[in-house]
């Protein structure tokens, strides 16, 4: 293998991300050991981009995830086996990583899932350490290293919070495998997996929105605005290893903007639920900043853990840490209830699972509004510049080629009207006039040379 080939694999961008923490690197020290900009780290841990040719080697040298590639050799062709000979199973108890949801299988779930199911996921309950936990620092102290934000009392998971997780109830996490459905179901046309998506996704998605803004026409908006512009990066979102997140994070950010507030109709939350405690939950939250609104609705009501959420909010995992214990301290507050941050968790993720009671408009009628809007947009631009070739055109074409100066109009001295002008003389600059002809100034004689 050649030293730039593109080979050498690499782990997902979430998981670069957790092994640069893993290794206490900054994305500054990354980007000084690799030769390039702190902006190009980032897009490689947010999974817009990855390093090629050298430069990939390097990285994954330098996360640890290199494998030396293995010479080439000539094997001997293997003897049938005798019928007799069964393949050994696998050892029971042995945990396989969990299967990222894609497309397929998205699509191959679609028509029997309701609305709770987009998205929510059990968190898992991790150990209790046996050390007493630090307490938390603000985020612009520089002695807070990871482990003293991300492992609080709280139970809050720290970057490396994948070791010692069991799943609920002390049960064993079940090998995820490839049903033989999905394996034999056909390709689907971007057009059906595109509509199995949103209706898989889109109903448990305007919940969450309602739960950020506590706006119901926002939250529709939102997430119709969200797969308007997934459709339009299809080929991106298909090959997205968490299709769901992806739009989540779109919905997220645009419900979340803040010059909603300019707008007459988002102007003001809807009215409370009747509920007291889904009303008391629901002001806690939106009282809370939306960055830590956000991180305590993926934390504890989806179940996300430290790592993934501080990702999807494009913060480092010390100030999610961080975000989620001021959040936390703010709801208990609010809710004494909900001091005990496992009572937080099944309420938020008891209202997150709540059916949706929204209509939705049909996933064919987003399709063709984000196609509508696509071509609309581009008819703009290409209007917009039409006119202003024109308008050059025009400007080049009636522009004077040269300078012509103009001249300076005339004015009047001691009464003397100006001369040469295209105005007409009024009776008193007559009357002046024959008074200078007939008159004229006394005064010394005029000199008057004499050729000799």
């Amino acid at each position: 293998m050649s030293p730039t080939s593109p080979s050498v694999s690499l782990p997902s961008p979430k998981e670069r991300r957790r092994l640069r923490e893993a290794l206490s690197l900054s994305e500054e020290q990354v980007a000084e050991a690799m030769g390039v900009t702190r902006a190009t780290v980032r897009s490689w841990e947010t999974g817009r981009s990855a390093p090629r040719g050298r430069k990939r080697e390097a990285y994954a040298k330098l996360l640890g995830v290199y494998e030396e590639p293995a010479a080439p050799r000539t094997e001997k062709p293997a003897r049938p086996a005798p019928a007799a000979t069964r393949p050994r199973q696998a050892a029971k108890g042995t945990a396989r990583p969990p299967k990222a949801p894609s497309v397929a299988s998205v699509a191959s779930s679609a028509p029997g899932v309701s609305g709770a199911s987009s998205g929510v996921s059990e968190r898992p309950a991790v150990k209790a350490a046996a050390a007493p936990a630090a307490p938390a620092r603000g985020d612009d102290d520089p002695t807070t290293g990871a482990g003293e934000a991300t492992a609080p009392a709280e139970g809050v998971e720290g970057a490396e919070g994948a070791e010692g997780v069991e799943g609920a109830e002390g049960v064993e996490p079940a090998e995820v495998e490839e049903s033989p459905a999905d394996a034999a179901r056909p390709g689907l046309t971007p057009e059906e997996a595109f509509d199995a998506l949103y209706a898989y996704a889109a109903p448990g998605l305007v919940h969450q929105t309602y739960l950020l803004t506590g706006r119901r026409r926002l939250s529709r908006e939102s997430v119709e605005h969200a797969f308007h512009h997934a459709w339009q990066h299809w080929p991106e979102v298909a090959v997205d290893r968490d299709p769901v997140g992806w739009v989540r994070a779109a919905a997220y950010e645009y419900a979340l903007s803040p010059w909603h507030r300019f707008r007459r109709r988002h102007r003001h939350p809807d009215s409370p639920p009747t509920e007291a405690n889904r009303r008391a939950l629901l002001d806690a939250l939106l009282e809370l900043p939306p960055p830590y609104r956000r991180t305590v609705l993926l934390y504890d009501g989806l179940g996300l853990d430290l790592p993934e959420t501080a990702a999807e909010t494009e913060a480092s995992t010390p100030a999610a840490g961080n975000r989620l214990l001021h959040a936390r301290a703010a709801i208990a507050r609010r809710v004494p209830e909900l001091a005990d941050p496992e009572a937080l968790h099944r309420r938020l993720s008891a209202l997150v699972a709540e059916a949706p009671t929204a209509t939705l408009a049909p996933a064919r009628s987003v399709r063709s509004g984000s196609e509508r809007r696509t071509r609309l947009f581009t008819r703009s631009v290409i209007g917009v510049t039409a006119g202003l070739i024109g308008i050059t055109a025009f400007t080049a074409a009636t522009a004077p080629t040269r300078y012509i100066p103009v001249n300076v109009p005339g004015q009047v001295v001691d009464g003397v009207p100006v001369r040469g002008g295209p105005q007409k003389l009024r009776p008193e600059d007559k009357e002046l006039r024959d008074r200078l002809r007939s008159a004229p100034h006394p005064g010394p004689e005029r000199l008057v040379p004499r050729p000799e």
